[in-house]
């Protein structure tokens, strides 16, 4: 008897033979029959190295087709999955072995030499364990509250925090994101999202698997080959960072293609410039934006693409099992358009930081999880994300949002992308200072992009400062690094 965790294997019952994996830089495709054989081995695997339930297993690897089983395994065995960002530092890395102390490193080959300087017991991805997966399963005693995952988050803000994720909370994601969604089995999500990050294991990869549609799964992401898979392997919604949207209306692909599968493009992690929306709405195509964070699902809100068109930068309203509310300085409920920090709460929370109590106490609050972000809500009910409370500037008892500068900016032509920050200053406490990284190469001087703010904005949130970099620094999930940036604005 198969307890509840074990739902890959029921979803091989139901669809056998459908393709749920597809590598595509490999070309290896697994049924929902063979991930589950595959799933099994690493069971097995586990229960004959006699791991106990909790201990982490840690991995580290480029998004590949094997890392799945893996994941899936640890979920069947009690075991907590830890993905490590295989771009950090080994000190970073040893300082999260250290953290969460696991009983095993699972690495591929190309990060085995990383792999071989870290202290502890190591596992190559792809070695022979000559384990079957027919010899009989047995298992420990589970609940849905026990943990699953563990994902370090917060590198832009300090040291990684691990945020303890649980199998109700994983699963609830994606029961809710399938419901309010509308996710089927006729799905097929593109992922160039790295496995190590939310986005690319819960935002659209699990709650596809539950729905019994396809994951296709990219390595490292090129702007031209990930839309020539969208058409190659028929996609229907796949998530994408803004800066790989940017990145994708800029090749000739995009100017010509159809996309007569895709029903919307997904954009998280970062709000989106307004000109990613102009240009899929040229080309007839439905774009839209969603909001979510490790702590909380990452899923929290449903937007209609035909909506999001017209209400540019809304994550539209709250999902069905969701709840949210938007809080002010005095601890009272915004009224529309007030803008206030953003609180969720939901059977998708995560349970806690890893050794970290002091922080899970200062983020969650008698059942709910303070976002850290700032939003508002209109007439319709729908929400908009206005920005991090950590990055908002106070510049002479002003409070400026810094995604306003940033839209403003973004409506001049040449401008790429466009970054503002807070730096601080003894006359004022903070002063905007903006970056930006234009599409040409020409003597452009900062001060056309002052003058432009001037005619748009009010005078305390005119940049006193704009400069100009050929590429702005991003953070190992593709953001933009303000914390980076800040320490350029302070050198100059």
């Amino acid at each position: 008897m198969y307890p509840e965790q074990a739902w890959i294997y029921k979803r091989a019952l139901l669809t056998p033979k459908k393709i749920a994996l597809i590598d595509s830089h490999t070309g290896d495709q697994w049924s929902y029959t063979a991930l589950d054989d595959n799933i099994l081995k690493w069971v097995h695997y586990f229960q004959a190295c006699q791991f106990k339930k909790g201990e982490r297993i840690v991995v580290l690897s480029q998004n590949r087709i094997e890392l799945f089983p893996i994941l899936f395994a640890c979920g069947m065995t009690g075991l907590i999955y830890v993905p490590l960002n295989f771009r950090q530092s080994k000190r970073e890395l040893q300082f999260i072995i250290e953290d969460c102390e696991p009983v095993l490193l699972i690495h591929d080959h190309a990060h085995q030499a990383v792999s071989e300087k870290l202290s502890i017991e190591r596992l190559l991805l792809t070695a022979n364990m000559n384990i079957s997966s027919l010899e009989p399963v047995h298992y420990t005693s589970w609940e849905a509250t026990d943990a699953w995952l563990m994902i370090y988050t917060g590198g832009t803000t300090g040291r990684p925090k691990g945020a303890v994720v649980s199998f109700e909370a994983v699963s609830w994601n994606a029961i809710n994101t399938i419901i309010s969604w509308g996710l089927s089995e006729a799905d097929c999500t593109l992922n160039y999202m790295p496995m190590f990050h939310t986005g690319g294991l819960n935002a659209l990869c699990i709650p596809v698997l539950m729905a019994g549609g396809t994951v296709v799964i990219g390595n490292l992401f090129q702007a031209e080959e990930a839309l020539k898979y969208m058409n190659t392997y028929k996609t229907t919604i796949s998530l994408f960072v803004p800066t790989m949207y940017q990145a994708m209306i800029e090749t000739d692909y995009f100017k010509t293609a159809n996309f007569p599968t895709v029903k919307v493009f997904l954009s998280g992690g970062a709000p989106c410039p307004k000109v990613i929306y102009q240009k899929f709405a040229e080309r007839g195509l439905l774009f839209k934006e969603g909001y979510g964070l490790t702590e909380a699902g990452p899923n929290n809100f449903f937007i209609q693409p035909e909506i999001a068109t017209v209400k540019q930068g809304s994550v539209g309203k709250c999902m069905q099992f969701n709840q949210v509310k938007i809080i002010n300085e005095s601890g009272g409920i915004c009224k529309e358009h007030e803008i206030g920090e953003l609180y969720i709460t939901g059977k998708h929370l995560f349970t806690r930081y890893w050794n970290n109590e002091e922080e899970t106490n200062r983020t969650l609050v008698d059942g709910w999880l303070k976002t850290g972000d700032f939003a508002k809500v209109d007439e319709d009910g729908d929400y908009y994300i206005v920005g991090r409370k950590k990055e908002m500037i106070i510049s002479g008892g002003e409070n400026i949002y810094p995604q306003e500068v940033e839209q403003c900016l973004m409506l001049q032509p040449i401008i790429r992308e466009a970054a503002v920050i807070g730096v601080p200053d003894e006359k004022w406490g903070e002063y905007v200072h903006a970056f930006v990284s234009c599409k040409k190469d020409s003597e452009i001087n900062g001060d056309i992009f002052i003058n432009h703010c001037k005619r748009s904005l009010g005078s305390y949130k005119v940049p006193k400062k704009v400069t100009i970099l050929n590429e702005l620094p991003r953070t190992d999930v593709g953001k933009i690094d303000k914390k980076e940036l800040l320490a350029l604005a302070e050198k100059t």
